[in-house]
């Protein structure tokens, strides 16, 4: 087989409230990597003076929500009444389960001042037997998640076990998740030691068997190790795992095995049933019928 199965290019998508992202996963064809279902590149984005970011309290059920910034910060309230600013080098890592409500905005110093943010969120599907548990979230400092530096390439592991290393981030299945600084010249290896793994460009850009890839753009791999090859000073997320256990369907927010679960999960939503956040209960996302 080859390197690449598959070369997926983001499209642009805009959440509303002023928020646009480049939507990697899913795509027509691509619908996850392992039990990676969700993955949503934002900004780099600047906000003047008195503006923020405002992502309105909004329901998930099924998965856990995993945000890792590249710069700015941003404070993210749940249901739960967790209120926690994530910062560059920190991970989010909030399990839906059978069901929670967040929202994601500018703190207020960063609204007075002005400031960016730039990231990644993805959404992992819970396997079957943890689709309806209790919901939870877990903060991980940056000291939590240690700089390994292997040939040049400096890696921050968020999650799983990979390039030798096993993350602290626990995880209800098997899989991997990297954030890889790569100086211009620099070549990594990507082993095949999950049965689906992928390479997402952030920035800069890469060769692989001396094809060029471009910032977003989804390399999915074959099933032999890789060597990715940074043309300019680059970043990218490498990820995967086993395969999902059984097939998912997604309904805007909400991830589940049984469609009938999710049209329970909108209609409870609509119904204003699921849980409020302590302090962000003003407003809400509208299902978007």
């Amino acid at each position: 087989m080859s390197e690449l199965v598959r070369v997926v290019d983001a499209r642009a998508k805009d959440l509303g409230d002023g928020v646009r992202v480049a939507r990697v996963l899913p795509q027509i064809g691509q619908r996850n990597v392992g039990p990676f279902v969700f993955l949503d590149h934002f900004g780099p984005a600047a906000f003047a003076p008195g503006h923020g970011l405002d992502v309105r309290p909004h329901p998930h059920i099924g998965l856990a929500t995993v945000t890792c910034l590249f710069d700015g910060e941003i404070t993210q309230r749940d249901s739960l009444g967790f209120s926690q600013v994530i910062s560059p080098g920190e991970v989010n890592w909030r399990t839906a389960g059978r069901g929670i409500v967040h929202s994601e905005r500018s703190g207020d110093a960063v609204r007075a001042s002005g400031g960016t943010s730039h990231g990644l969120q993805f959404w992992v599907a819970l396997p079957l037997g943890a689709e309806e548990c209790e919901p939870a979230f877990v903060h991980h400092g940056a000291g939590d998640i240690p700089a390994r530096t292997i040939a040049d390439a400096t890696i921050h592991l968020i999650a799983g076990t990979a390039f030798g290393h096993t993350s602290p981030v626990a995880t209800h299945s098997r899989l991997f998740y990297a954030i890889v600084a790569l100086p211009a010249g620099a070549r990594i290896t990507v082993a095949a030691d999950h049965p689906e793994r992928a390479v997402y460009v952030v920035d800069g850009g890469v060769t692989v068997a001396g094809v060029s890839y471009a910032p977003h753009q989804l390399l999915v791999l074959g099933d032999q190790d890789v060597a990715i090859t940074a043309t300019a000073a680059s970043r990218v997320a490498i990820f995967g795992g086993d395969p999902l256990d059984a097939p998912r369907h997604l309904l805007w927010n909400f991830a589940s095995s049984s469609p009938e679960r999710l049209l329970q999960a909108r209609d409870a939503w609509k119904a204003g049933a699921f849980p409020i956040i302590p302090g962000d209960s003003d407003e809400r996302i509208p299902f978007p019928d």
